[in-house]
């Protein structure tokens, strides 16, 4: 079978590096790939917006499956022009993809089938939006509510910031038309959480927990970006917060899409803000984290693909999970400057000496191939490297040994990822 990966970046690379695995594909592709994609597989030169232009590449070169990665080409509906052309494709429909692409839709979603999320209002007027911060106070959070690369939420500590960030996004135009709506809700203390799920419409069949940290600096300080690292299994998810985010959060999400009929088939991902042992959700999104997906897929047992074609044949009541009793972490690396502009075009050193190191991937995001097979960075977030280890403190120390091999001017990576993991004992959150 020959497969396609939408997407170049390090869940991308993770997802063709896992998907290669399988003893049923013969040829993976990746549009537009990055240098790591391009060590595996072949990378083909289509954005991901472009929807037409990745159709015809899969009709013509006879492409089996496609696995979407972003969720740019998801809202804008990728899966159901694959469909109308009777391919099989993993991930959501514009319809069900909505989850993540208005924030409001979002809120208004969970509202309707009870799922646990903060107060919250919804604005296309600026002053309105004002007004609702005035009365409600700080802290609170101001969401874009279109897609925002992970950027458009600012945490507002005082009145001033929530009212500056609704005049950069919705006056200054910061985010385009994601910031022309916004959606401000009350600030939620605790700790984050990501809990991902395969979905067929009906059968949800949750993945290992993770913990993604979105904040550039160490602590969390600085602004939100992308995500700086992940690590599996999130202690902070007990057995309890499990079965919860189970039976409060991904069953009713997906019952009540199938009801509503927009049935939600692929990867449905809930942020959660957990706090005194209980949770609320934070958003949804309808894809592989990233980069929660590298050390999901490094501790996931097993051949890929049968998940996801179980997941497209409505078959996910047969699928059973099995993972690594070992803990990964992902530590990103960084162009300096990001998230803001950054330079492109740097050589990294390194890699085949962080690689080469036992039980490391080191998956590539901002990366492309420079004249003599250099490796180049092209992006803000450019490595993702990710270790096993018997717990998550030998996974960290492996992890930042092989950080330690990687240079290029300017590279920057928080030193704290994984680190609210230690001296907690790990239940069984996997499933």
């Amino acid at each position: 079978m020959k497969v396609l990966v939408v997407g170049g970046g390090g869940r991308e690379h993770a997802l063709v590096w896992k998907l290669a695995q399988s003893p049923v594909v013969s040829e993976v592709y990746a549009a537009p790939g990055n240098a790591g994609t391009a060590s595996i597989g072949t990378n083909v030169a289509i954005e991901v917006d472009d929807v037409e232009g990745l159709l015809a590449f899969a009709v013509s070169n006879g492409i089996g499956l496609t696995v979407v990665g972003p969720e740019a080409p998801l809202v804008l509906g990728l899966v159901d022009r694959f469909q109308e052309r009777s391919l099989r494709v993993f991930g959501p429909t514009a319809a069900s993809a909505r989850l993540e692409g208005s924030k409001a839709f979002a809120k208004a979603t969970m509202r309707r089938f009870g799922v646990p999320t903060a107060d919250y209002g919804e604005f296309d007027d600026p002053e309105a939006a004002r007004a609702f911060i005035r009365r409600l106070g700080a802290p609170l959070v101001v969401k874009a509510d279109g897609l925002a690369a992970g950027k458009g939420v600012v945490i507002a500590r005082r009145v001033e910031d929530a009212l500056a960030a609704v005049d950069d996004m919705m006056v200054a135009g910061a985010f385009g038309e994601a910031g022309r709506r916004v959606v401000v809700e009350e600030f939620l203390e605790g700790e984050e959480a990501s809990f991902l799920a395969f979905c067929d419409g009906k059968t949800v069949v949750p993945m290992a927990s993770s913990q993604d940290h979105k904040a550039v600096f160490d602590a969390d300080q600085g602004p939100n970006t992308g995500g700086m690292g992940a690590y599996s299994p999130a202690p902070v998810v007990t057995a309890e917060i499990h079965r919860e985010a189970m039976e409060r959060v991904m069953i009713p999400m997906v019952d009540g899409m199938a009801r509503a009929g927009t049935p939600y088939v692929g990867v449905l991902y809930a942020g959660l803000m957990i706090r005194d042992g209980a949770l609320k959700v934070l958003e949804f999104n309808c894809r592989f984290g990233d980069p929660e997906c590298q050390p999901i897929v490094m501790r996931m047992k097993g051949d890929l693909v049968p998940v996801l074609e179980a997941c497209l044949d409505g078959r996910l009541d047969e699928v059973r999970l099995e993972w690594d009793p070992r803990a990964a972490v992902c530590v990103v690396l960084a162009s300096e400057g990001y998230p803001g502009a950054y330079p492109k075009g740097l050589e990294i050193q390194g890699l085949e000496a962080a690689s080469s190191l036992p039980e490391v991937a080191v998956f590539h995001a901002g990366t492309r191939r420079g004249e003599g097979g250099r490796v180049l960075t092209s992006g803000g977030r450019v490595l993702g490297v990710t270790a096993l280890g018997a717990g998550v403190a030998e996974a960290i120390d492996r992890a930042y040994e092989a950080v330690a091999k990687i240079r290029w001017p300017g590279m920057h990576c928080r030193s704290d990822i994984g680190r609210k993991a230690l001296g907690r004992a790990v239940e069984a959150t996997d499933g």
